[in-house]
């Protein structure tokens, strides 16, 4: 286990909250990028299969909280394009 892989997850870990409250309050998609929080999860999937193949320990659980984040991160910028759009249309 490193403890600068667990300083490293901590610190990107502890933006994700705000982007969510972000997403949760403005209802809105401007500033988000869907690709990039695609990269994101695919990132934390790879280290997340890294570790049950070849090095597990208790960081993978980092892993799984930061990638369940950035999930509930997508599905907000999802939900919020689809309130766009439909009040877009009602316009």
């Amino acid at each position: 286990m490193s403890v600068f892989e667990i300083i490293m997850l901590v610190c990107f870990g502890a933006a994700w909250p705000f982007s969510i409250h972000k997403s949760w309050t403005s209802r809105s998609v401007n500033g988000k990028s869907p690709v990039f929080l695609l990269i994101v999860m695919a990132g934390y999937l790879s280290g997340i299969l890294h570790k049950y193949l070849y090095n597990f320990d208790g960081v993978v659980y980092l892993y799984m909280i930061n990638f369940t984040m950035v999930a509930v991160d997508t599905l907000l910028y999802v939900k919020n394009l689809r309130l766009q759009k439909t009040g877009a249309e009602s316009v």
